[in-house]
């Protein structure tokens, strides 16, 4: 028994963030090899009015720290961010987030000029300034563990018009990203659309995207997301529509979860279709969702109301919300995940036409070519060491009867980090070293470079230092544990 409790406290103490890769139609974690269901939350406070390049949801550590605290609390394990500047530093928040135990999915657009593709005139906006800007996403959120995929585009067809010059250029994007991805990154990391649950477009824009096509490799996308509102409610899963949104997906060859759900009609939110969701009936074909949303905004779908002082107030649709995620249990879902009749789905042949859909329009070719051969200038992120003081929310957090909750506010840590491959050596890699690299084990994404980082990294020592005070840690907790064990058996004689 003593001997099964130091083996867990060590097991704890080595813990890291594992990397979700895909396997036919679902998530697994790489080392686990069990599936993984996103059960999250999208982020973006104050909008897409508030995006800006000196600002995103993941570049203020404090409000991070506040922010994950809640998360963990809510018992999510993903978060959706729509827009970041990526000349910012991440590394903080994006360590908080790992320890935490939560993944990223993240938009590569922004409304900002040049970081978006004009869904009206995509040949005007699709040039080699807003690539860049994608490009630089990728690789500075690349490098950490827990980015689990990129979103190449948000409901871009969301109208006739829309849907008659848009989609080619949506797969050119696709494929410029994973082309990217396979040239620079240590790893193959997922891309996705997130889709409008549009009946007009559900069924065709969905299998276009997923579509083989042999002209032109690698546009398909990896993941599908639905941005879907029509559970409200008292429904069911009948009265709702799920059964026909299941039926729809039901044969897809690509993971598909909700990018955005939560019914707004009637408040507070009761979120009755997470039962559902993570349910056999649905889990055979989707992968989970993700909320919309954290923060209060004008549209009325919020968990939590900022202040201006950056308190925060909880909603009735975060205690809703926590309490239905609460129930989510990791070991029934393995037990209906191995039950699943249809784990791998063939990848259907491209066809000449999709209804509603205008496919045979030509992309210009070679506008991204240099920025792949060459990569991007960009700070690459990687993983720091934070102290407890850092993980701990300075803000505080109200009821949502206005009672203050009482602190510490402090993000648990699941995972330790290992520093020692998270060095940068200065220079990004070659085409040549970054292929080789994906085609061996994979490795902890911090251990990859940085092209902008051309001098000595001045914060080398930093790091080692911080190494060295994790190891101390580990190793404290190591004897600690083992000075328990033998306490508790020689009391045992």
């Amino acid at each position: 028994m003593y001997l099964k409790v130091l083996y867990l406290l060590i097991a704890y103490a080595m813990a890291h963030i594992a990397p979700i890769e895909i396997a036919g139609r679902h998530f697994m974690n790489t080392e686990t090899k069990e599936p993984f269901f996103i059960k999250g939350v999208d982020y973006q406070p104050g909008g897409s009015s508030k995006v800006a390049a000196d600002k995103d949801p993941l570049s203020d550590p404090e409000i991070c720290a506040r922010d994950i605290y809640l998360f963990q609390k809510l018992g999510v394990n993903t978060v959706r961010v729509y827009s970041v500047s990526p000349d910012l530093d991440h590394d903080a928040c994006m360590t908080m987030l790992a320890v935490a135990g939560i993944y990223l999915i993240l938009d590569v657009n922004s409304p900002l000029d040049n970081q978006h593709l004009n869904r009206y005139e995509p040949w005007v906006s699709y040039n080699a300034d807003y690539m860049e800007h994608v490009f630089k996403v990728i690789d500075h959120f690349g490098q950490y563990n827990n980015t689990l995929g990129f979103f190449a585009g948000n409901e871009i067809i969301n109208d006739g018009l829309s849907a008659r010059r848009s989609p080619p250029y949506i797969r050119s994007i696709v494929k410029d990203m994973k082309t990217y991805i396979k040239q620079h990154m240590s790893r193959i990391i997922p891309i996705g659309y997130s889709a409008a649950d549009d009946l007009k477009f559900r069924l065709s824009l969905s299998d276009y995207l997923q579509c083989y096509d042999e002209n032109n490799p690698d546009s398909e996308v990896d993941f599908y997301g639905v941005n879907s509102y029509q559970w409200c409610g008292d429904q069911t899963f009948e009265s709702s529509g799920y059964d026909e949104l299941s039926k729809a997906y039901a044969k897809y060859s690509k993971p598909v979860f909700f990018s955005e759900f939560g019914c707004n009609a009637v408040k507070p939110r009761k979120f009755g279709e997470v039962a559902a969701l993570f349910s056999s009936k649905m889990i055979d074909v989707f992968c989970g969702g993700l909320v919309y949303e954290y923060t209060l905004e004008p549209n009325e779908y919020g968990l939590v109301q900022v202040e201006d002082n950056g308190s925060v107030k909880l909603l009735p649709d975060y205690d809703a919300l926590r309490e239905k995620y609460t129930d989510v249990r990791a070991d029934s879902l393995q037990q209906a995940f191995e039950q699943l009749q249809v784990f791998m789905a063939e990848m259907p042949e491209c066809e000449e036409a999709y209804e509603n859909l205008k496919v045979d329009t030509k992309v210009p070719e070679g506008i991204t070519d240099h920025l792949i051969e060459n990569g991007v200038t960009v700070r690459r992120g990687k993983y720091i060491y934070l102290t407890e003081n850092e993980l701990t929310s300075k803000f505080s957090i109200h009821d949502v009867d206005g009672n203050e909750l009482k602190g510490p506010h402090r993000i648990e840590v699941i995972n330790s980090i290992d520093l020692k491959s998270n060095q940068s050596s200065g220079t990004q890699k070659s085409s040549t070293s970054a292929k080789k690299s994906l085609s061996s084990t994979t490795q902890p994404t911090g251990a990859s470079s940085s092209n902008s980082d051309r001098s000595k990294d001045k914060n080398q020592d930093k790091n080692h230092s911080s190494e060295l005070k994790v190891n101390f840690w580990l190793l404290l907790v190591g004897f600690i544990s083992i000075f328990v064990g033998f306490v508790a058996f020689s009391t045992s004689i």
